[in-house]
């Protein structure tokens, strides 16, 4: 795969540099403070359940800001258009609202340490193991991708090789994690949120003011890629042609429900920043909280992608030389001036970094807890696994800078993430919420549904889409597809097998299952908990109705 060329390095100086210098300082700096509150296993994987919801909300959303948001949505922009919003408003906000209200009282409450751990409870070994083992695998690659984008700004700063960009840039974030555990990845996430914002901001209206603002811009894409490319739900009426190639049920079924709750209700990367907060009530608001910076990032994203589609000729095109992932360096080297094009390296530097650290400070949670300690090393000191927590997260590193040269082989890293998260999140998210809602689900209905969620989706897309069984215009719209066709796969299996096998017994159901009760009094919530703005009602259906009228302006 080709990518920026030697001849378009940035033109960064000794300021910029400084700079990057004081960030880093910064983030090791936090990292050795956070040691000093790591004394336990529950310290190192949860914060010892102890953060404020403003912490861990700023830190929910900041840990998604990897190379999903930036590199990633930004090529989404360039490639198809303003389409990228329906990634928030649709396929973000419903599944972040619902998480908050509905499903973080059912984590939380169960005191479970990690997603998987809730499957072992509400099901059996086999869903909890499964779970854990493709949860691990899927942490891995998705943390490869953070440290792949990371190594497209470093060889654009330095002229680095993309080699040694990755080996370096996932050396640094383990140092950082394995000293602080999570405390320093979460706190390390809250000021790069700050900034991530403080690079994106400018890009965004130089960006504007170079092609002649919204209009400007508007005008540009539009004669060269037609009006549905600035328009979010033009052209997708079933059958019609847009750039995204999918139609209206395919994104609302496909990305806004199947793929959207998949991701935001089990993935642990950000659920467990929700698990880290000091009591239920700031557990419930912690996506609700990162709801609202969450629907207004779209913009800071999008319109830098939208831009480099206007500015820099035939981007993604064969032979061009470029991918629709550079959008973001191209345009940094051709609007920044130096001291602010420095804050914006640093601020995807931060971005990158937030995402990989999100991914392995989940997987040495899930690989210490739901493995290694039930399966291999059973009833061992708390000691011996925090110890193993920081072996763990150093193995985990390593095998994500392998995964970094997987997502290597993708144009667009967006496509390549919509593809892990059907395959794996999916297929978790039909056993959560059958499981959640339906007492009757047997207990080895959850393994199976697993299964066949993940076999029906692989088969979807490895051989139906690329072997050309069936003509989807995209790898997007072939994702959303998958992520229909592995959920209805897992729904149905599931329903098949709960009939010819023995139920959960009830007793053991208490806590887990909606319309049951926990075990033990009920929490008393905290002094100023209950004022009319901490209310997650209130958060909740305020951010859905506020993300409802972003569409309008976009929808004609």
């Amino acid at each position: 795969m080709q990518n920026l060329a030697a001849e378009l390095r940035l033109p960064t100086n000794g300021l910029d540099y400084t700079i990057l210098a004081i960030y880093f300082v910064v983030v090791l700096g936090i990292g050795f403070a956070a040691r000093a509150s790591v004394k336990t296993s529950l310290d190192f994987f949860l914060s010892g359940r102890s953060l404020p919801a403003w912490v861990t909300g700023l830190a929910f959303v900041a840990a998604n800001l990897g190379a999903t948001e930036i590199l990633g949505m930004a090529a989404t922009g360039a490639q198809y258009g303003v389409a990228v919003v329906h990634w928030y408003w649709i396929g973000a906000i419903p599944a972040m609202v619902f998480l908050g209200l509905v499903m973080m009282p059912f984590y939380y409450r169960s005191k479970v340490r990690s997603v998987p751990e809730f499957l072992l409870q509400r099901f059996d070994k086999s869903a909890h193991l499964l779970s854990s083992i493709l949860f691990a695998f899927s942490a891995i690659l998705i943390a490869g991708v953070n440290l792949y984008a990371l190594s497209i700004v470093v060889e654009a700063l330095l002229g680095w090789p993309q080699w040694v960009a990755i080996v370096v840039a996932g050396l640094f974030v383990l140092v950082y994690i394995t000293i602080g555990g999570l405390s320093s990845a979460i706190y390390n996430e809250v000021l790069q949120f700050f900034v991530i914002l403080a690079a994106l901001i400018p890009l965004t209206l130089l960006g504007l003011k170079r092609v002649g603002g919204w209009d400007g811009l508007s005008d540009s894409l539009t004669s060269k890629h037609g009006s549905n490319f600035m328009s979010a739900w033009g052209g997708t009426g079933i059958g019609d042609a847009n750039p995204l190639g999918a139609n209206w049920l395919t994104i609302i079924l496909g990305l806004g429900f199947v793929l959207s709750f998949g991701y935001w209700t089990t993935n642990f990367a950000e659920v467990q920043r929700a698990l880290s907060a000091k009591n239920l009530s700031a557990a419930q608001r912690t996506p609700l909280i990162a709801a609202f910076p969450k629907m207004f990032i779209v913009f800071a994203v999008m319109i830098p992608g939208l831009v480099a589609a206007v500015v820099v000729p035939n981007i993604g095109t064969d032979g061009s030389g470029t991918t629709y992932n550079d959008a973001i360096p191209l345009l940094m080297r051709e609007l920044l001036p130096n001291g602010v094009l420095g804050i914006a390296v640093t601020g995807l530097l931060a971005a990158f970094m937030a995402g990989m650290a999100a991914n392995v400070s989940s997987f040495n949670t899930v690989f210490t807890t739901d493995i290694w300690a039930r399966y291999v090393k059973k009833d061992q000191s708390d000691a011996y696994y925090l110890r193993f927590g920081r072996l763990i997260t150093a193995l985990g590193v390593l095998a994500s800078i392998g995964t970094a040269f997987i997502a290597a082989s993708f144009s667009n890293i967006m496509s390549y993430l919509q593809t892990l998260f059907s395959f794996f999140n999916v297929p978790l998210f039909v056993v959560f919420i059958i499981g959640m809602f339906w007492k009757r689900a047997s207990m080895k209905s959850g393994v199976w549904g697993l299964l066949a969620g993940t076999t029906a989706a692989m088969v979807n897309y490895f051989v139906i889409y690329k072997q050309g069984v069936i003509d989807i215009p995209s790898d997007q719209g072939a994702n959303f597809v998958s992520a229909i066709v592995g959920f209805v796969a897992g729904a149905v299996v599931m329903i098949a097998v709960t009939l010819f096998t023995a139920p959960k017994p009830e007793a053991e159901l208490a806590g887990l299952v909606y319309g049951t009760e926990a075990p033990g009094a009920p929490e008393v919530p905290e002094e100023g908990d209950s004022a009319w703005y901490r209310r997650p009602a209130l958060l909740g259906w305020g951010a859905i109705v506020l993300a409802a009228l972003c569409y309008v302006p976009y929808s004609f």
